[in-house]
């Protein structure tokens, strides 16, 4: 800055500084505002579905891993259903826990698999 010589130049010179501190004061208002607003849990997961939706290998792996609980609970069902018996039961975990990890950790495979039999079933040549 200059040297200041006159009271106004100095007014001058404090009405700026005033409208920079003021300009200031608006902008880390601005930015709590939205720190606050990004720190609210629906805003989090809202964020953070966006986000699995736009990532193609987070969805996948998702997707993977749903698909491979839910085969893997049903298939703990059909072994062993509503029996009483501690060693079918048992048995139906571990095939539950097998058929789980298989499917999530091959969804491109299961996913082909899946193409292929839906184009025969559906898809019938005449």
């Amino acid at each position: 800055m200059e040297n200041i010589s006159s009271t106004a130049e100095l007014q001058h010179a404090i009405q700026l500084l005033e409208a920079e501190q003021d300009l200031k004061l608006l902008l880390v208002k601005y930015h709590f505002h939205q720190a606050y607003e990004s720190l609210k849990p629906a805003n989090l997961i809202q964020n953070t579905l966006k986000e699995i939706a736009v990532s193609p290998h987070l969805a996948n792996n998702f997707l993977g891993a749903g698909v491979g609980l839910a085969t893997g609970y049903l298939s703990k069902k059909a072994v062993s259903g509503q029996s009483n018996n501690k060693f079918r039961r048992f048995l139906g975990i571990i095939v539950q826990f097998g058929i789980t990890n298989i499917i999530a950790r091959n969804p491109k495979t299961i996913q082909s698999i899946g193409r292929f039999v839906s184009h025969h079933i559906f898809h019938k040549e005449e």
